[in-house]
């Protein structure tokens, strides 16, 4: 179990504008991903070190959209104004999040323009959206070289969460320790003032720290 990416759903200026404020923050390039069909999204990446990435993403104008739990969240998170949308943990096998969840988790999808695809399964959305504090889970398949942290060498880390909400919801949730998966990730914990949720990510750049 680690932290995999964090996602941030673009502002009313849509992904381009957005994802182009969060790379010259931090002083890099971001990547085109490319669309999800199963979800009714689409986004941009941006690779950080130690396998993590950061991802930009927008709701489509797509039936996928408003019947796949991802796409109404991003959807209901750019309709607030946009802002960090939540986080994911990898973990190796789901079926404990699906027998205690009681339901299974739904593929993903997207392709490249040289035809590769990069898979995967995830579940936990409808945990986000109810709780946003809480990661949702993903196991990836398929080709582990397509990862998105692989787009390109990352110079940028990911050292500090600000979240909304507590230590003790997310361990119950996750079923372990939340210190397992943020092992090389600083956590600062705030009480909730409306809704949990991450407040804010603080990165490692070439050009010093960077809180977004």
């Amino acid at each position: 179990m680690r932290m995999d990416h964090v996602s941030y759903a673009c502002e009313p200026d849509g992904l381009a504008a957005t994802t182009e404020r969060i790379a010259s923050a931090l002083g890099v390039e971001a990547v085109k991903g490319g669309v999800h069909p199963r979800f009714g999204t689409r986004n941009m990446i941006i690779p950080l070190t130690a396998h993590h990435y950061l991802e930009v993403v927008e709701v489509l104008d797509h039936p996928a959209s408003d019947k796949a739990p991802f796409g109404q969240a991003v959807r209901a998170r750019s309709a607030a104004g946009g802002g960090w949308m939540g986080w994911c943990v990898e973990v190796d096998d789901l079926v404990p999040f699906e027998e205690r969840l009681g339901r299974k988790a739904v593929p993903g999808n997207r392709k490249f323009p040289d035809g590769r695809e990069l898979v995967w399964k995830q579940i936990g959305i409808l945990g986000l959206i109810a709780d946003p504090q809480v990661p949702y889970m993903l196991k990836w398949e398929g080709d582990p070289g397509l990862h998105p942290s692989n787009a390109y060498a990352g110079t940028v880390s990911v050292t500090k969460l600000t979240i909304a909400g507590s230590a003790e919801r997310v361990t119950e949730w996750l079923g372990e320790p939340v210190e397992k998966p943020l092992e090389d990730v600083e956590v600062e914990w705030v009480a909730p003032k409306g809704t949990p949720g991450i407040m804010s990510v603080t990165f490692s750049t070439q050009n010093g720290p960077v809180t977004i």
